[in-house]
């Protein structure tokens, strides 16, 4: 029989004689741990943060001597007033529950409160401030990547599966670039040291091996796990590298002390290879537009060149034919020759009839003209001598006013004129005085006098 729906009010003698499914049996365990234990407040260590694409926060809560898995949904995580990272101390309500899919044991998170940063983020917050104040993440110093390096040399554990990521990721994008492994645990106690024997041994034997860049991978983990990359000797192993050296551990949102110390970061041990292999990968790129502009150069100029002999072939014609075709080329413009003469010709002949057309309706009448021409000459003629008779009139007519009006004609009246000392008319008896010298013209002479006394009207 299977069971089904389990009540609290069934007691442990009625369910031992049950054959319980195992969805039941977690139903039954998630009921008991929900009703028996209330809603509390839970404290200890954020770590294996995760944010589902949904909303919901998954982590794990911890202290130095235990850890439970914990779920928090989204209606709840979206009214946070801070957000979890890993290493944070926190104080969580929680409800202990049982997911009953795996079965696994898990506290469902009402609220959560800061309560203090965890022992590890605080060491790892101490570490990267005083590293920092030091210079050892000056931004001056970080080496760029050489875009094509002879050989890469990998510092990581033969078994992680950063390791495998790598090499699929350089195989994939630079499959002739050479790799040494330089093996070292990336997780323990003595994980850090042994993480930087090796890297001071790349660097060491980097002439030897034929390496020009280093990288330094692991997978993702909780914050215990990445713990050897947050060493102080690491770092300053790193920093002192004769190479450069890529970081790439962890996931996108996890920062170790080496990230900073790196001379670059990659979000993941794969964006480590990406970065490692970026300049051959983009000359691929290159090579291969470069290839395609070339075989589409070499097309169209081969296309041209297939043009240009057709043409040419077009040209081509044998002597005869030529021969064949300047004939009746020549005899086609004769044709033409002739048409145009005799065109040319017949224009010519119209032309000349309506000329002589015009010629004898424009022919002048000469007996006509000559008459004409001779009554001109008589009008001529007597419009001259009209014209000087009337001239000869208005001449005396001139000649007779003109001697009317000459002074000697004057004179001859009875007129005279007198005279000054200097010779100027007197017209007025207040102009000499007694005595003075006068002279006055009479129509035969001159009188010289002198002046005994004036008379005025």
């Amino acid at each position: 029989m299977n069971f089904t729906d389990p009540t609290p009010e069934k007691t442990p003698l009625s369910l031992s004689a049950q054959v319980l499914t195992v969805s039941a049996l977690n139903r039954l365990a998630r009921e008991v741990l929900e009703s028996s234990i209330p809603l509390l407040w839970v404290a200890g260590e954020i770590s294996n943060l995760t944010r589902a694409a949904s909303g919901h926060l998954y982590f794990t809560l911890k202290d130095e001597q235990a850890q439970v898995r914990c779920a928090m949904w989204r209606n709840r995580a979206q009214l946070l007033a801070f957000r979890p990272e890993n290493g944070m101390r926190v104080e969580a309500r929680a409800l202990v529950t049982l997911y009953e899919v795996r079965g696994d044991y898990q506290l469902g998170i009402e609220a959560l409160r800061p309560a203090g940063i965890g022992n590890l983020f605080e060491a790892f917050t101490r570490l990267k401030e005083k590293l920092a104040a030091e210079g050892l993440f000056d931004p001056l110093l970080k080496r760029p990547l050489p875009p094509f390096p002879r050989g890469i040399g990998i510092v990581t554990s033969p078994a992680a599966a950063a390791l495998r990521d790598v090499l699929a990721t350089l195989r994939r994008r630079a499959p002739q670039l050479p790799v040494v492994l330089y093996p070292a645990p990336v997780q323990g106690q003595d994980a850090a040291a042994k993480l930087a024997i090796a890297l001071e041994q790349a660097g060491k034997r980097a002439d030897r091996d034929g390496i020009d860049l280093i990288l330094l991978v692991r997978g993702g983990g909780s914050i215990e796990d990445l713990q050897a990359f947050n060493d102080e000797a690491l770092a300053r192993t790193i920093r002192c590298s004769p190479i450069p050296v890529v970081s790439g551990v962890g996931h996108e949102t996890d920062f170790t002390i080496a990230d900073f110390a790196a001379d670059l970061r990659a979000a993941t041990p794969t964006g480590a290879a990406e970065l490692a292999s970026a300049g051959f990968h983009a000359a691929q790129d290159r090579l291969a537009t470069a290839g395609h502009r070339l075989t589409h150069a070499l097309r169209r100029r081969l296309e041209s060149a297939a043009q240009r002999v057709d043409r040419a072939a077009l040209q081509l014609v044998h002597p005869r034919q030529r021969l064949q075709r300047a004939r009746a080329d020549i005899d086609a413009l004769s044709r033409r020759l002739r048409t145009a003469m005799t065109q040319q010709l017949q224009r010519a002949r119209h032309a000349h009839g309506r000329l002589e057309l015009r010629l004898a309706t424009r022919r002048p009448d000469l007996a006509r003209e000559r008459d004409r021409q001779r009554q001109l000459a008589l009008r001529l003629t007597r419009a001259a001598d009209l014209w000087l008779h009337h001239r000869h009139q208005q001449l005396d007519t001139l000649r007779a006013h003109l001697q009317h009006l000459a002074p000697e004609a004057v004179l001859a009246r009875g007129y005279s004129i007198a005279r000054d000392a200097t010779g100027s008319i007197l017209r007025s008896t207040a102009a000499v005085q007694v005595g003075d010298a006068v002279s006055v013209q009479l129509a035969d002479g001159t009188l010289h006098t002198q002046v005994n006394r004036t008379t005025p009207d």
